[in-house]
């Protein structure tokens, strides 16, 4: 089974620094089955991102790479997620409040 892993990163990424590695331990991630990220990848495209490091911003998140979802895009990805009205959404949704709420990037690993 395919999953997506999302956690809230305590330190803002540095412009340079790169994230290759899968360390969702590190970040706390919460796991969701690609079942429910795979049907909304083209409406996640609305939301602005960077992909492994903040020198290279893209929309959407990158299915097979690590993302950087900054504070900015939490509303648009709150959005994008309330439209589903799944409850297999729910503990994303609270982690993404919470990353607003806080003013924090949240890290993104995907499968």
């Amino acid at each position: 089974m395919a999953n997506h892993e999302f956690g809230i990163m305590q330190n803002q990424p540095m412009n340079k620094e790169r994230f290759d590695e899968y360390e969702p331990n590190k970040y706390d991630c919460i796991v969701v089955d690609d079942n429910f990220i795979e049907p909304i990848l083209t409406d996640l495209q609305k939301v602005d991102c960077y992909w492994h490091t903040l020198q290279n911003p893209a929309k959407g998140l990158a299915y097979y790479g690590i993302t950087l979802i900054p504070p900015e895009s939490m509303d648009i990805l709150i959005k994008v997620l309330l439209l589903q009205d799944k409850l297999e959404y729910t503990d994303l949704i609270s982690l993404v409040n919470q990353a607003k709420e806080e003013n924090k990037y949240i890290i993104h690993f995907g499968i």
